[in-house]
C-alpha cells in the first residue's frame, strides 16, 4: 500500500507554534551567575540598563538550558574600568562566548588569572581597548577557538608555552599592540592543525620569520606587517597551500620572491610592499589565477614584468610602483585583466607609449605610470574608462598639453589630475578655445600642471571647477595677472602660483576664498582618492590625502607689486603664506595678525618697509619666518616668538634692529658719542652691502648678456643653466 503524505491540522500547526514561542529553559537565570555580572559590569559609569529580575533577559547576555551564562556579548557599551580583574567575572565558570571588543577597560590579563577560571571559553574578543601588561604563560582552555587581543597597548614577548594547550585554536589576532621578540614559532606545530588565522600587524616584533608555517596546513591568513622583522622568507612558507593572504609590508625582509610561490593556489592577496625584495618576479607568476592584490611597492625588484602576470585575470589591483622594474610597456597586453580597478606602476624605467590595451580595462579607477620614460600623446580611448578617477602621468614626455585635457574632459568622474613635468616643450597653457563651454572636470579636485614649462594666462575655465581644492601651476611660464575670480572657487584651499612670470597685485578677492575663510562656509575636504598622492621633501618620499594638504597660498618668485591688501585678515584658516621673490612694497598689515592658524610667513626678498608689527606675536603657531631682504626697519619686537628664530630670517634689513640680529638697538637716551659710533658702524655695514650688490650684478650682467654675442657661447651657457636648474630643483611635486 503505497505511503500517504502526511498534512498537518489547523490545531497541529496552532500547536507548534505554540510550543516554539515558549521559553524553552525550565529554569531562570542562576542565581550566583546573576550577581556575578552585576557585580563586575554594573558599575556607577556604566550604561547598562540590567532592569530584570532573569540576568538570562539582560542585554547581551545569553544563558544555556541549565540557567548559567554560557555568552557576554558586550561591545561598544562605554564600558570602563578593571573589569577582568573582578573575581566575581571568574564565577561565571560556564562561560563559553566572551565579547567586551571596543570600550575602555583596563588591567592586565597577566595577574587576574583570568583564563585560569574560564576553562570552557571558546571565543574571546577584548580587542579595541586599553589593556596592558604581559600575556600569562599559557591559555589554559583547551576549548579556545577564537582569541582576539587586538588593539591594546599589551607588550613584551609572547610566551612559548602560551599555545602548548590550545588545540582547537582557529583564529589568534594580536594586532596593533606593542609585543617584542620573535614571532613564535610554536604556533604551527603539528599539535595546532586547525589554525586558520595569524595575525601579529602593527607591533615591535623582530628577527625572522621562523620556519614551520608550512606545517599549518589549514592557515589561510598570515598578517605580521609594520614590525622590525627581518631575513628571507621561510622556505616552507611555500608549502601552506591553503594560505589566501601573505600580508607582511613595512617590514626589512630580503631576498627574492621564489618561483614556488605557484604552489599557493589559492593566494588571493600577496602584500609585501615596503620591504627590501630583490630579484625579478616569478616567471610563472600567472599560474595564481585567484591572485587578486599583487603590492609589492616599494622594494628593489628588478627586471622586466613576466607575460604570465596578464594571465592573473582575477586581479583587482596592481601596485610594482618604486622599484627597479624595465622593459616596454606598450608590449604588454592588460586586456585580459577585466577585472583591474587600479595600476600604479610610478618610479621604474619602463619605456615606450601608453598601452592602448590598457583602455580594454573597463573597471579601471586608478592609473599611476609617472617617473617613468613614458611618451607619446593621451589618447581619445582613456574616455571608454567610466569610473576612471585618478590619473597621474607625471614626469614622463607626453605632448599636446592641450588635446590631452580637452580628451581628459570626456571623464566625468575624473577627480584627481597630475600631470607635473609632463610637457617640456614650452606648450601654451590651454586658453578658453574649446574648453569654455566643457563640461568635464566638474568633480576635479586636485589639479597638477606644474613644472611643465606651461606660457599664457591663467584661463577662465578653471572657473568652471566648483570642486578644485589643490591647484597646482608652479614652476612654468604663465604671465599676467591673478584673475579675481579665483577667490569664488568654493571649495580651493591650496594654491601655488609660484616661480611664474606672473604680475600685478595681490588681487583681494583671493583674500575670500571660501574654504579659507570658514569651516562652515564649505563642506569638509573629500579626503577619499584612489590612490594616495607621493610628494618628496629633503630626500625622503612623503604619501598625502588630500586631507594632509596644508590651506596655503603660495605665488612667490614671480613679480607682483602693490601692497598687502588689509583684507588679508580675512584667510582665517590660512596655514601657509609665501610671498617672496616679488616686488612688494609697503608695510605688514596689522591685519596679518588675525591668521590665528598660521604656520609660515614668508615675506623675504622684497621691497616691505616699516616697522615689523607687535601684533606678530599674536600668531602663536608660527614655525617658519623670513623678512629678510627687505627695507624694514626699527627695533624687532620684543617677547615674542619672533626671538625664536634664527638672524637670517633678518638679514638684509640694514635698518631693522635686536634679538635675534647681532646688533643691538640705541637706547633713547645714548649720548650723542654713542649714538654716532652706532651710526657710522651701520652706514658702513650699509656701504658694504651696497658694494657687494653692484658687484654681484655686474658679475651676473657680464655673466648673462657676455655670451649672448657669441652662438655657440650661448648655446653652451643656457644648456648648463637648465641643467644646474634641473639638479638643484627641489623635487617636492606630487605624483
Amino acid at each position: 500500500m503505497p505511503l500517504q503524505p502526511n498534512y498537518l491540522t489547523p490545531y497541529a500547526i496552532i500547536f507548534i507554534f505554540f510550543i516554539s514561542s515558549v521559553d524553552c529553559r525550565s529554569t531562570a537565570c542562576n542565581k550566583l551567575d546573576q550577581d556575578s555580572l552585576w557585580s563586575s559590569f554594573n558599575m556607577p559609569s556604566s550604561p547598562l540598563n540590567w532592569s530584570s529580575d532573569d540576568c538570562c533577559q539582560w542585554e547581551g547576555i545569553t544563558c544555556d538550558m541549565s540557567g548559567r551564562v554560557a555568552r557576554v556579548s558586550l561591545p561598544s557599551k562605554g564600558l570602563k574600568g578593571y573589569i577582568l580583574s573582578s573575581s566575581s567575572l571568574r564565577n561565571l565558570t560556564h562561560l563559553t562566548h566572551l565579547n567586551l571588543s571596543h570600550n575602555s577597560l583596563t588591567g592586565s590579563l597577566d595577574q587576574t588569572g583570568f583564563f585560569l577560571s574560564l576553562s570552557h571559553l571558546e571565543i574571546l574578543d577584548l580587542s579595541y581597548n586599553f589593556l596592558s601588561g604581559e600575556l600569562p604563560s599559557s591559555l589554559s582552555s583547551v576549548n579556545i577557538r577564537m582569541l582576539d587581543l587586538s588593539s591594546n597597548h599589551f607588550h613584551g614577548a609572547i610566551p612559548s608555552s602560551f599555545f602548548q594547550q590550545a588545540w582547537n585554536l582557529t583564529s589568534f589576532n594580536v594586532s596593533n599592540n606593542m609585543f617584542t621578540g620573535s614571532i613564535p614559532s610554536s604556533i604551527c606545530t603539528r599539535s595546532y592543525p586547525l589554525i586558520r588565522l595569524l595575525d601579529f600587524s602593527f607591533n615591535k616584533f623582530n628577527g625572522s620569520i621562523s620556519g614551520g608555517i608550512g606545517e599549518c596546513s589549514k592557515l589561510e591568513v598570515l598578517r605580521a606587517g609594520y614590525n622590525n622583522l627581518s631575513g628571507i622568507l621561510p622556505d616552507d612558507i611555500y608549502s601552506a597551500s591553503a594560505l589566501e593572504e601573505i600580508v607582511l609590508p613595512h617590514n626589512s625582509i630580503y631576498g627574492f620572491i621564489s618561483e614556488r610561490v605557484v604552489n599557493l593556489t589559492n593566494l588571493r592577496i600577496l602584500d609585501l610592499y615596503s620591504n627590501e625584495l630583490s630579484g625579478a618576479l616569478p616567471t610563472s607568476i600567472g599560474k595564481l589565477s585567484k591572485l587578486q592584490f599583487m603590492l609589492l611597492h616599494f622594494n628593489n625588484l628588478e627586471g622586466y614584468l613576466p607575460p604570465s602576470l596578464m594571465n592573473c585575470t582575477s586581479i583587482v589591483e596592481l601596485h610594482l610602483g618604486s622599484n627597479h622594474l624595465e622593459g616596454n610597456i606598450s608590449t604588454l597586453n592588460f586586456s585580459k585583466l577585466g577585472q583591474l580597478t587600479k595600476l600604479d606602476l610610478w618610479m621604474n624605467y619602463f619605456t615606450g607609449i601608453l598601452p592602448l590595451s590598457l583602455y580594454s580595462c573597463k573597471s579601471l579607477k586608478a592609473i599611476r605610470l609617472s617617473r617613468n620614460d613614458l611618451q607619446g600623446q593621451i589618447q581619445p580611448e582613456i574616455r571608454s574608462l567610466k569610473l576612471l578617477s585618478f590619473l597621474s602621468l607625471g614626469y614622463t614626455r607626453l605632448t599636446n598639453v592641450t588635446g590631452a585635457l580637452q580628451i581628459l574632459m570626456g571623464c566625468k568622474r575624473l577627480r584627481a589630475l597630475l600631470l607635473s613635468s609632463s610637457f617640456h616643450l614650452a606648450e601654451k597653457l590651454p586658453a578658453d578655445y574649446g574648453m569654455v563651454d566643457f563640461a568635464g572636470f566638474q568633480n576635479l579636485q586636485f589639479l597638477d600642471l606644474s613644472n611643465c614649462e606651461l606660457m599664457g594666462q591663467i584661463p577662465i575655465w578653471l572657473s568652471k571647477l566648483k570642486k578644485l581644492e589643490v591647484l597646482e601651476l608652479s614652476s612654468n611660464r604663465i604671465t599676467g595677472s591673478i584673475p579675481s575670480w579665483l577667490g569664488n572657487l568654493p571649495r580651493l584651499f591650496f594654491l601655488n602660483l609660484g616661480s611664474n612670470l606672473l604680475s600685478g597685485e595681490f588681487p583681494k578677492e583671493i583674500c575670500r576664498l571660501p574654504s579659507l575663510v570658514s569651516d562652515q562656509s564649505t563642506d569638509q575636504v573629500d579626503d577619499y582618492l584612489e590612490l594616495p598622492i607621493y610628494g618628496s621633501k629633503d630626500a625622503i618620499i612623503l604619501q598625502y590625502t588630500l586631507s594632509y594638504f596644508p590651506r596655503a597660498i603660495d605665488i612667490k618668485n614671480n613679480t607682483f607689486t602693490g601692497s598687502i591688501p588689509v583684507e588679508i585678515g580675512e584667510l582665517q584658516l590660512l596655514h601657509i603664506l609665501h610671498l617672496s621673490g616679488n616686488n612688494f612694497s609697503g608695510s605688514i598689515p596689522e591685519e596679518i595678525s588675525n591668521l590665528k592658524n598660521l604656520e609660515e610667513l614668508d615675506l623675504s626678498m622684497n621691497h616691505f618697509s616699516g616697522t615689523i608689527p607687535q601684533l606678530l606675536a599674536a600668531l602663536t603657531f608660527l614655525k617658519s619666518f623670513n623678512a629678510s631682504y627687505n627695507d624694514f626697519e626699527g627695533q624687532i619686537p620684543i617677547g615674542t616668538q619672533l626671538q625664536s628664530f634664527s638672524a637670517s630670517a633678518f638679514e638684509g634689513n640694514p635698518k631693522l634692529c635686536g634679538a635675534p640680529l647681532p646688533n643691538h638697538c640705541l637706547p633713547i637716551n645714548d649720548n650723542d658719542a654713542d649714538k654716532n659710533s652706532q651710526y657710522m658702524e651701520s652706514e658702513q655695514k650699509f656701504d658694504w652691502f651696497h658694494i657687494s650688490v653692484a658687484l654681484g650684478f655686474i658679475t651676473g650682467f657680464l655673466g648673462v648678456f657676455g655670451p649672448l654675442y657669441n652662438q655657440a657661447w650661448r648655446y653652451a651657457y643656457f644648456n648648463f643653466l637648465d641643467n644646474l636648474w634641473n639638479r638643484l630643483y627641489d623635487h617636492s611635486l606630487y605624483c
